[in-house]
């Protein structure tokens, strides 16, 4: 399968411990990919070399085609990124950060302000002039990935984007993640399954260095559909409420589970 990020057999090792092994995916082009594992799975190593900032043991990484070489980031061209924790100058406020950010990758101030403008209102910071230190975490995370599509990138990687946002913020991110997805490829890490589910065309499980599981979307959802649906709440007591309404019905037994499932808990065959 041709792809827009390309992962074949790629090993990496720290200390002697073997973190990567095998690892080998495909990401279809102008999809949303999920790369899905639990903390310390080595979902960041893997991003790290497909962005040239770690260097492989083994194995091959392609971006469009080309091969990724450490420290040589001709490939990063192609690619925008979003850590896990975006770092910015607090004392700058969003069009001057992005206007920054231009200039250092040889953008024109014409363009500078037409992508500006384009990006802010994709991420509901339009109008939003006050300094970015005072930001909340997902204005901060909205903010990243305007900066990450300034140079309209081929590929856009994000490193668990949702993780530490209430279910309110990660909707946000969701959606802008799937506004994109016409233009750009999408990756994104996680361990919240049911973003996942939301958004994702493919995914790839990473399980004790090398992938599980690797499947369209659609033929994971058919191959383990249940009568179940997915429930997202503002505030930690409204889950008792909604099932004290759903129990006193005609549904029967309803029972209620965390959104922020375990890997190993939905792909237990697989992942044991």
């Amino acid at each position: 399968m041709n792809g827009c990020l390309c992962i074949n057999n790629v090993s990496k090792s720290f200390g002697g411990v073997k973190v990567i092994d095998g690892l080998s995916f495909t990401v279809p082009e102008n999809s949303v990919f999920g790369f899905i594992g639990q903390n310390g799975a080595g979902k960041t190593t893997t991003m790290k070399m497909a962005l040239g900032l770690l260097k492989p043991d083994g194995g091959e990484i392609t971006v469009c085609g080309e091969p990724v070489r450490f420290g040589q980031t001709q490939t990063n061209r192609h690619v925008g990124y979003l850590p896990d924790v975006p770092s910015f100058y607090g004392f700058m406020r969003p069009r001057e950060y992005l206007a920054l950010c231009g200039e250092i990758t040889g953008l024109s101030k014409t363009r500078i302000k037409e992508r500006s403008g384009e990006l802010l209102s994709l991420v509901g910071l339009d109008g939003v002039n006050k300094k970015i230190g005072g930001f909340s975490r997902g204005m901060k995370q909205r903010l990243g990935i305007a900066q990450a599509l300034l140079n309209e990138p081929k590929l856009l990687i994000c490193d668990e984007p949702t993780s530490a946002l209430d279910p309110l913020g990660r909707k946000e991110i969701l959606d802008i993640l799937l506004q994109v997805k016409g233009k750009t490829t999408v990756v994104f890490s996680t361990h919240i399954l049911s973003d996942v589910e939301r958004i994702c065309d493919r995914i790839a499980v990473i399980h004790k260095g090398g992938i599980v599981l690797e499947s369209a979307m659609s033929d994971l959802k058919y191959q383990r559909k249940s009568k179940s649906m997915t429930l997202a709440f503002e505030n930690e007591t409204d889950p008792g409420d909604v099932l004290s309404a759903l129990n006193a019905g005609s549904l029967g037994p309803v029972k209620v589970e965390t959104a922020e499932v375990s890997v190993e808990s939905l792909f237990l065959g697989v992942t044991s």
